[in-house]
């Protein structure tokens, strides 16, 4: 049987415009499904999180930044360079003032996902010889504004510790000094900043008058300012701890799924790009029919009751490409029918 050139044409253009579906995505199977959500960090316990947890082991005793233990195992402490001892020294009163952050899913986490984003406390008169009081002022994200984003082990427990599960995740203001009945007043916290909005204050977790118990959950103990705020030192109990805990309101996670749906319009739009595709290459194929118009006509009344129709049987069976692609199929196979 001879092969026209109409035919030969045919095929290579069949075989461009398919191409040209895959490339786009119209083909079934290889478009992206609308409204696809973009990818979202999970946190250890599989929680969706617009940042995850930042793992700083506590320092081992041979480690510069491993201060001290208590020899009855009630306390163990770690060098801040936050710390300070009051000139002239009053008393043996200390204490700290720290600030956590906590991601969705309630892990600790540095600030990369919030820039820009300052936290303020007001520490009054009797820490206004310290230099890192007066206020106590928190920049994130941590790691790109100090050398030690965090420095204390404020929540959690384990069994090889007397405090702490381990790993820092506080950072704090410490002083030592004043007199044994001084009273320690601070403000509420402030946030500024860009993203100041996503960031949720849940409360104060304050323990005065003995060594700090780790073992509570910063999210539940959180208390209102009101009920927080400062203590008064005892001559018993000379210590007192306060953390501001902050927490990702999740943010995030709302603008990553936004994100998908625009993503999910971009799909629809290739897809009907993709159509006009189609329509151009059924005009291209059109055009073939009129560039070899000569003894063609003749060829199409043989074939037109019988390749056709078997044509279409094998659209029929065609698995997986949708009905864009069996349109084509049909398309071809009409104009290869009137090549032979």
């Amino acid at each position: 049987m001879r092969e026209s050139r109409d035919a030969r044409l045919v095929v290579p253009i069949g075989a461009v415009v398919l191409g040209v579906l895959v490339a786009s995505g119209a083909v079934a199977g290889v478009a992206a499904s609308p409204g696809t959500p973009a990818p979202v960090a999970q946190s250890t316990n599989d929680t969706p999180v617009s940042e995850q947890t930042y793992e700083e082991p506590v320092p081992e005793p041979d480690d510069p930044y491993f201060e001290a233990t208590a020899e009855d195992g009630s306390w163990i402490s770690y060098v801040n360079p936050r710390d300070e001892y009051r000139v002239p020294y009053l008393g043996d009163g200390s204490g700290k003032l720290c600030v956590t952050l906590l991601n969705e899913a309630g892990e600790p986490v540095v600030g990369e996902s919030v820039s820009d984003v300052t936290a303020t406390i007001d520490t009054g008169e009797e820490l206004e010889w310290h230099s890192h009081a007066d206020p106590f002022v928190v920049e994130y994200p941590l790691t790109e504004n100090y050398d030690r984003p965090l420095d204390a082990d404020q929540f959690g427990t384990d069994p090889d510790l007397p405090q702490g599960d381990g790993y820092l995740d506080s950072h704090c203001l410490e002083w030592h000094g004043l007199p044994e009945d001084e009273t320690v007043a601070y403000g509420e916290i402030e946030l500024e900043g860009d993203d100041a909005d996503r960031i949720e204050v849940v409360g104060y977790v304050q323990q005065a008058h003995d060594s700090w118990d780790t073992d509570v959950d910063p999210l539940t103990e959180a208390q209102p300012y009101e009920e927080a705020g400062g203590w008064t030192y005892l001559p018993d109990g000379s210590h007192g701890q306060a953390v501001v805990v902050l927490q990702l309101d999740g943010q995030d996670l709302e603008t990553s799924t936004d994100d998908g749906g625009e993503q999910g319009g971009d799909a629809d739009d290739t897809i009907t790009d993709a159509d006009d595709t189609i329509t151009d290459a059924d005009d291209t194929i059109t055009d073939v029919d009129d560039h070899e118009s000569v003894d063609s006509d003749d060829r199409a009344s043989e074939g037109d009751d019988t390749e056709a129709d078997d044509s279409g049987d094998e659209s029929d069976r065609m698995p997986g490409f949708g009905v864009l692609v069996a349109l084509l199929a049909l398309t071809v196979a009409a104009v290869a029918s009137r090549r032979w």
